[in-house]
């Protein structure tokens, strides 16, 4: 792996690297990574239309075959801006923390969409006008894992009045299948303010293994094709906690 550069935030160590093989796969790959090596973003630089990492393919899965027509899009976490630049024709707006990702993106991922906000993602969207998106997708991420605040009834709830009547709310998660307090916690909290809910998981040789987990939430019932979601499968939670903004819960 050649690093290409080495920069610091307010917020966290990022690194740029190339690399001839991700997860398996071959190709020229150039990656956006935090300081924990969690990768937050990759490119194949000869086809760059090629979607490299699973959970976006899954993503972008579920958006189109749950409303074929969507248009408008709030996105909490900008990484490199894979699923706003698969979709050029369509309104995206999106909120990220960190001034210095947006800056990379530009610079080494050819990001040039003007629809980025430089802010708290749940203080960018109370400012949304309420039923305006057809998603809401949350990919935000810190060391500990998805932000806190971002988690409870609170928040789920204001997410529910930004969307409109056919809108569903995904999450893209870190955690584990078996006894894992927060990840039960944070479906059991998304179930207590959307109807319908789903989740899926990439396999893993363990269940105390962490992986990669998508949550959709929606008033309406939820469609999928298991030959579509990019090896994602839907699995069962145990009952959790509910997460309220006066109790915010950490690993």
């Amino acid at each position: 792996m050649y690093q290409l550069t080495k920069a610091y935030s307010q917020y966290q160590e990022i690194t740029v690297c190339e690399a001839n093989q991700l997860y398996g796969r071959t190709g020229k790959f150039r990656i956006l990574q935090f300081s924990e090596h969690a990768v937050q973003g990759a490119v194949d630089m000869k086809d760059r239309k090629r979607i490299v990492l699973e959970y976006p393919r899954a993503i972008i899965h579920l958006m189109e075959v749950n409303n074929p027509f969507f248009e408008h899009v709030f996105m909490i976490g900008h990484g490199i801006g894979t699923i706003a630049s698969h979709y050029p024709e369509k309104q995206f707006r999106i909120a990220e923390i960190d001034e210095k990702v947006v800056e990379l993106s530009r610079l080494y991922f050819q990001y040039l969409k003007d629809n980025v906000v430089i802010g708290d993602g749940s203080e960018v969207l109370r400012n949304e006008d309420p039923n305006k998106f057809d998603y809401i997708i949350l990919d935000a991420f810190t060391k500990a894992g998805t932000p806190n605040h971002l988690t409870t009834l609170q928040f789920f709830q204001m997410t529910k009045e930004k969307l409109n009547a056919r809108g569903s709310l995904i999450l893209n998660l870190a955690g584990r299948t078996n006894n894992d307090t927060l990840t039960n916690a944070i479906y059991t909290t998304l179930k207590e303010i959307f109807a319908y809910t789903r989740i899926f998981s990439l396999p893993g040789g363990d269940s105390s293994d962490i992986r990669n987990m998508i949550v959709i939430g929606s008033n309406r019932i939820i469609e999928f094709d298991p030959r579509s979601m990019a090896g994602f499968m839907e699995i069962e939670l145990e009952q959790g906690h509910i997460i309220y903004a006066c109790m915010q819960q950490s690993e």
